[in-house]
């Protein structure tokens, strides 16, 4: 019988948050990890733990595309790290693995529940990245409900994150010609200069949306497809560009999440572009494809390995600072995929 023996800290979600996601609604606890492994269950230590937006619309009071998480639980989320104890023929100790086990240090679970990682192929943090979640939901999001088509213009915001610097690229593979909307020169040079998309622009230099649309209008003359990671007044200035035929694909609305989640901002009435140019509005989440992941890892992991995809990380130190990185994906922190090295 394998009995393990561990000091564990979680963050448990303690109080739901009207605004701003911060450490006064986590409570941090340590306890004993002791309890002897049954048949087919490994012990985990988390390396890495993600950060994503879309724990931020779970902790709202209504229902999402999941109920609200539960409070008094540990945060869940992604994480990589290796068996430390194993009771599974399928996994020995040192195997790195691909978990859902939240934010805590060790984590008890059964073999079923993990995908073994080849640290030879691939750094183990794109598993949480270009190689996981945000990896399916770019290709698919983009391939399947944006299809796009050689020389169509592309827009994407949130174009320097986890997801939409991934879609970026893969749309510049599939022969468009693509622009992306992010706040700060920072960005948008990362953009240009090390993803080479046609042009960027920083939302943050506009007032309002006529004055941002009227700078897109400018430089694309018209969009094909718009992913959508941000919503507001991002979007409330791309829709007037959208050409006929046009596909918008919702992905996310972090500039909702901060506060109006429960009750959404109002943008301008749109319906009237959509029906003039006879577009489609359709939202995606990952889940959608999780069945299909070997489909995008049999062409995306050659890309990867042959570094020909830039796949940028925002690495913040410390597993105390779970909840701080959380927060700063609202100020907009990060480039690419946000992790916490535990």
């Amino acid at each position: 019988m394998v009995t393990p023996c561990f000091t564990n800290r979680q963050w448990i979600y303690a109080k739901r948050p009207s605004g701003r996601v911060t450490e006064e609604h986590y409570e941090l606890k340590e306890t004993e990890l002791n309890e002897p492994l049954a048949s087919n269950e490994v012990v985990v230590k988390a390396q890495y733990i993600s950060v994503d937006p879309y724990m931020r619309i779970q902790q709202a009071e209504r229902q999402s595309f999941d109920p609200p998480h539960p409070l008094g639980i540990v945060q869940r989320g992604g994480a990589v790290g290796q068996i430390v104890a194993s009771n599974s023929s399928s996994f020995n100790e040192g195997d790195y693995v691909l978990s859902y086990t939240g934010w805590q240090l060790y984590a008890k679970c059964h073999a079923s529940e993990l995908r073994k990682l080849d640290a030879a192929t691939a750094p183990i943090t794109t598993a949480l990245g270009v190689l996981g979640m945000p990896g399916r939901t770019a290709w698919f999001g983009l391939m399947e409900a944006g299809r796009p088509k050689p020389g169509e213009t592309v827009v994407v915001s949130g174009a320097a994150g986890a997801v939409g610097s991934l879609v970026a690229q893969f749309a510049k593979r599939a022969g468009c010609k693509v622009f992306g909307i992010a706040g700060g020169a920072s960005k948008c040079s990362f953009l240009t200069e090390k993803l080479g998309l046609d042009g960027a622009i920083d939302y943050r230099q506009y007032q309002d949306a006529e004055s941002l649309s009227k700078a897109i209008a400018k430089i694309t003359n018209g969009v094909d497809v718009y992913f959508d990671n941000v919503g507001g007044m991002v979007t409330d200035a791309i829709i007037p560009n959208i050409k006929l035929r046009a596909r918008i694909i919702i992905c996310g609305q972090i500039s909702q999440y901060d506060g109006g989640l429960d009750k959404p901002n109002l943008g301008p009435r749109f319906l009237q572009h959509m029906l003039f140019q006879r577009a489609t509005i359709q939202g995606i989440l990952a889940r959608d494809y999780s069945h299909r992941m070997d489909e995008m890892l049999e062409i995306v992991a050659p890309w990867v390995k042959d570094k020909q995809i830039v796949f940028e990380e925002t690495i913040v130190d410390g597993f105390e600072n779970l909840p701080q990185a959380l927060n700063s994906l609202f100020e907009g922190k990060n480039v690419g995929k946000l992790l916490v090295r535990v």
